[in-house]
């Protein structure tokens, strides 16, 4: 099944540096069009988790893998950024990736001090993080955050 997206989208899954096997958080992931797009470009050979502060985001998602081409590349999960950590014995992530979300694009930097270092302790120690705002993506330092 061909994931339907906006051609921005698009541009944005095809600007990621993914590799095979790799792990991506998408932060703020609304109704999992990018996960899905992600899993898709890879061929399931990736692991995606979306998470989203919505309930209905989450729920959208979720039902909206029915007759995904690879399920078992994602999973959505329930959980404000600034608030997520790996969950027991959960891999950490190789890249993560925020469209639109205001913590990281800098429309609400007070969020932003929370979320990054939050983010940083889920991915591994050469993570990358990308957000938009480039073109189409640009990368977030994630050195000489607080711990």
């Amino acid at each position: 099944m061909v994931v339907k997206a906006s051609q921005r989208l698009i541009e944005i899954a095809d600007a990621l540096p993914l590799t095979t096997g790799m792990r991506v958080l998408e932060i703020g992931c609304g109704p999992g069009v990018l996960a899905r797009l992600i899993a898709e470009r890879m061929q399931g050979d990736v692991r995606v988790l979306g998470i989203d502060r919505s309930a209905s985001a989450i729920a959208a998602a979720t039902s909206q893998m029915t007759g995904s081409a690879h399920p078992s590349a994602i999973a959505f999960r329930q959980v404000a950024a600034e608030h997520f950590m790996l969950a027991e014995e959960e891999e950490p992530f190789d890249l993560a990736v925020a469209i639109r979300v205001g913590a990281l694009d800098g429309r609400h930097p007070e969020a932003g001090r929370l979320v990054l270092p939050r983010i940083r302790a889920a991915l591994r120690p050469q993570g990358r993080i990308f957000i938009d705002g480039g073109n189409p993506l640009r990368e977030i330092p994630l050195t000489g955050l607080p711990d």
